[in-house]
């Protein structure tokens, strides 16, 4: 695989032209606005266009690669190091204890029990690995980090089996900018595995820091810090282990913005849960799930205010966050997924609740798989490009479903299925959309001032399934150029939800069944068998069968139904833009009236 090239530069002026491949330099751009407001001002063209729908492997491959760190051991050459109030007794000169110290001084296993009231220092100058077994040791420091890495080649934390293990730091509130900086503290690469217990307690600062990069692989541990919870420098990898974080900062982090190939978070296995009152997971470059299982409730959640210059996102990567496998569950007071770049979701499962938006990348989202749920949200999918091609998308928001923002943004949806629960516009975007296959149903507004598709470039629909309801004060049809044929209708009045509404040809055979999710008084239907220039008529009353997508049913039955209006399918409109909107049904079968306002 080839690997892919990241650069970090600043954007000035528009942040890409003809970067997305498939899109056009118009669909493409982000206005000037967009990057001078600080949402994509550190994240260059190059790198956006790097992960734009891009899978796991190829978000890892864009990565350094974790060391390859020996963590196994032979019994008979493990030190023993005894721990006991003030100090420890080993019988190897490599462990040497002195007022409340304990440090050891070369590469080696040590297994460390009992209860040390101090500090164990690692200070081995040559380029072994240094192992510490925990088996049943509680270590607590007055003034500074519990154990300390200051010279390894590689550090290796082992819980031993069954045992139980406690480390803390001093609550020093002068030591915000000192290191240690971590109740566990390493300067080089730190594994922690093991089948034992861990609970650390960060009083200064960080719960478990690496200044280099950090890998968890077993264990069943505990991180309660003042600040971050768990932070590797270049990377940090979650591959097995079950780990409960509580942080005053941020849960999981890895903050190296210097290097393009360093600062990434990658879930491959284990469980996370993690309650942060900054962000849940946060990386300078990219936040990667391809197993495993994330759990984060940020800011509070959902329904917490956040303060301007606080940030309370669930998952953040400032280049990109992939999603292609594992699951992930976010209740946030801010974006539940944010990016500054781009977010790409190939397979897994994603469940968020946001205060704000629930997916949010400045540049591009891209579902190519994968199950994506938004319970709860202001607007629910945001990008300057939206890209469905797969997956199963269900999303609700107080205001828009999805909204393409910035420069002419470019909607396009070509398979999966995509549910709409949207109290502001379903489908919202200053540009234009196409639509060539999959699913969607959209449940628009009850109230006015909105409507369930709001393109200002217009819909156009050349294949899969399209049906779309609202109040009916700002409805929109498909383009007038869409090769499929479709029916648009109002209503005549607004039916409640639990509203059986059907679409019969003119041999009175059902095309569609939907039952209505809210309160109705338009319909927007499209699908290959609907016929340009063919007269169909609106029905309820009738009934539904077959599990239902959004309320749209796989079959029915119109018997004992009473017609509400009939329409000529795909003619040309008589008046507003991608297809007409407003008003009363025309004979072309769109919705007549004037221009609309802007988005």
């Amino acid at each position: 695989m080839t690997r892919l090239k990241k650069t970090r530069t600043a954007v000035a002026g528009a942040l890409m032209a003809a970067l997305l491949a498939g899109c056009t330099a118009e669909a493409a751009s982000i206005s000037a606005d967009t990057a001078s407001s600080g949402g994509a001002g550190s994240v260059s063209a190059e790198e956006v266009a790097a992960v734009t729908g891009v899978t796991v492997g190829d978000a890892l491959a864009a990565n350094v690669t974790p060391e390859d760190v020996d963590v196994t051991y032979d019994e008979d050459d493990v030190v023993e190091v005894a721990l006991s109030g003030d100090s420890a007794t080993s019988d190897s000169d490599a462990v040497t204890a002195a007022d409340g110290t304990v440090t050891i001084t070369a590469a080696g296993t040590y297994r460390l029990s009992g209860t040390l009231a101090g500090q164990v220092v690692v200070d081995s100058p040559d380029d072994g690995v240094v192992r510490l077994v925990l088996d049943d040791a509680a270590i607590s420091s007055s003034t500074t980090a519990a154990i300390a890495f200051l010279d390894a080649g590689s550090a290796v934390v082992v819980l031993a089996d069954g045992s139980t293990n406690t480390l803390s730091d001093g609550a020093d509130p002068t030591a915000d900018d000192a290191e240690p900086n971590g109740a566990l503290y390493s300067t080089a690469d730190l594994v922690v595995t093991g089948d034992g217990s861990l609970a650390v307690t960060g009083n200064a600062n960080d719960g478990i820091a690496s200044k280099d990069g950090l890998v968890i692989a077993g264990g069943a541990i505990t991180v309660d810090a003042v600040d971050d919870g768990i932070r590797g420098k270049d990377y940090l990898v979650f591959s097995g282990g079950d780990v409960t974080v509580t942080a005053g900062g941020d849960g999981l982090k890895s903050d190296n913005a210097e290097d393009a190939a360093a600062g990434y978070v990658y879930v491959s296995g284990g469980t996370a849960e993690v309650t942060a009152g900054g962000d849940g997971v946060s990386a300078a470059t990219d936040v990667v799930v391809g197993g495993g299982a994330v759990t984060v409730t940020s800011g509070g959640g959902a329904g917490q205010a956040v303060a301007d210059d606080a940030s309370a996102k669930g998952l953040k990567g400032d280049v990109s966050v992939v999603v292609g496998g594992g699951t992930v569950e976010v209740d946030a007071a801010d974006d539940a997924v944010h990016s500054d770049g781009a977010v790409s979701v190939t397979d897994g499962t994603l469940t968020l609740a946001s205060g704000d938006d629930g997916v949010h990348a400045e540049a591009d989202l891209t579902v190519a798989g994968g199950t994506l749920t938004v319970s709860e949200s202001y607007e629910a999918l945001e990008s300057a490009v939206v890209t469905i091609s797969g997956g199963s998308l269900d999303v609700t928001a107080s205001d828009d479903g999805v909204n393409l923002s910035g420069g002419s943004g470019a909607l396009t949806i070509s398979g999966g299925t995509l549910v709409v629960d949207a109290e502001g516009d379903g489908l919202d975007s200053i540009g234009a959309g196409t639509m060539t296959g999959g699913t969607v149903v959209v449940s628009g507004t009850t109230a006015g001032g909105n409507g369930g598709l709001d393109l200002d470039g217009g819909l156009t629909v050349d294949g899969g399934v399209l049906l779309v309801t609202d109040s009916g004060s700002m409805s929109m049809s498909p383009s007038a150029d869409s090769a499929q044929g479709w029916v648009a209708a109002s209503l005549g009045s607004s039916l409640p939800a639990g509203t059986v509404v059907q679409v019969l040809d003119d041999a009175g055979e059902v095309v569609a069944t939907y039952t209505a999710q809210k309160s109705m008084a338009t319909l927007v239907y499209s699908a290959g068998d609907v016929a340009s220039g063919a007269t169909y008529s609106i029905v309820s009353g009738g009934t539904a069968s077959g599990d239902d997508t959004g309320g749209l049913a796989p079959g029915g039955s119109a018997e004992g139904a009473a017609e509400l209006t009939s329409v000529t399918a795909g003619a040309a409109l008589a008046g507003g833009m991608g297809g007409g909107m407003g008003g009363a049904p025309g004979a072309g079968g769109g919705f007549d009236g004037g221009p609309r306002p802007g988005n």
